[in-house]
């Protein structure tokens, strides 16, 4: 096993993060057609076109612009969830689908949200991915991960003394938020971060208390 000192030199790998956009795709592609804005195909298009040239510009170490492909990328995939979660909203009571089919299709756009978000914490934590690397820092500057929390005289025993978050981290961070609709073990310290929690949980609420009670006949 790599020494912890080690660890924190290896580019964070990308491929959970190209995975999560496909699955942002792959959802949309599943969900009824009155739960999508626009031509069914057009989210995951957009998605596999933008994906090229952000893979290229990682490559070829162009970081700004794969910042802001990035940053593109999360902001089409956020406008297509809200949309969603308009027309459910204001469509919900005039369809007559299953309670199965409901709660199918609940349960994708609240897996759509997570994932839409944890992009968006990856995204921005630190100036990115890329930044993060660069500067070759302890932890995060956004949230309060359980590993910053570990004695500094401590963490080289927990395998932390060089940690930094993953993609993975930030998903951990949204699935919790919209589970618990509510902090995590990886308290927020940036306002943005908080701005987007809250965003993330009024849509996971809305989801859940809309669709859900819809499914069981409560409406």
């Amino acid at each position: 096993m790599p020494a912890p000192s080690d660890r924190i030199d290896k580019p964070e790998p990308r491929w959970q993060v190209i995975l999560a956009l496909l699955a942002v795709g792959g959802i949309h592609l599943a969900l009824p057609r009155w739960f999508i804005v626009g031509p069914i195909w057009l989210l995951p298009g957009v998605i596999i076109v933008l994906l090229v040239p952000t893979i290229m510009t990682h490559r070829t170490g162009r970081k700004s612009l794969n910042h802001a492909l990035g940053i593109l990328i999360n902001a089409i995939i956020t406008i297509a969830l809200i949309g969603s979660v308009v027309l459910l909203v204001t469509t919900l009571p005039s369809h007559k689908e299953t309670p199965s089919r409901l709660l199918r299709s609940g349960g994708l756009l609240w897996l759509t949200n997570v994932i839409v978000f944890a992009l968006w914490y990856w995204r921005l934590d630190g100036g990115g991915p890329s930044v993060r690397h660069d500067q070759n820092k302890f932890g995060s500057t956004s949230f309060l991960f359980p590993q910053m929390q570990v004695p500094r005289d401590e963490r080289a025993q927990f395998e932390c003394a060089r940690w930094r978050p993953h993609f993975v981290d930030y998903l951990f961070v949204a699935f919790t938020q919209s589970s618990t609709f509510g902090p995590t073990d990886a308290p927020l310290l940036a306002r943005w971060a908080k701005v987007l929690a809250m965003c993330q949980v009024f849509i996971s609420l809305s989801i859940v208390v809309l669709l859900i009670s819809r499914a069981v006949g409560i409406l």
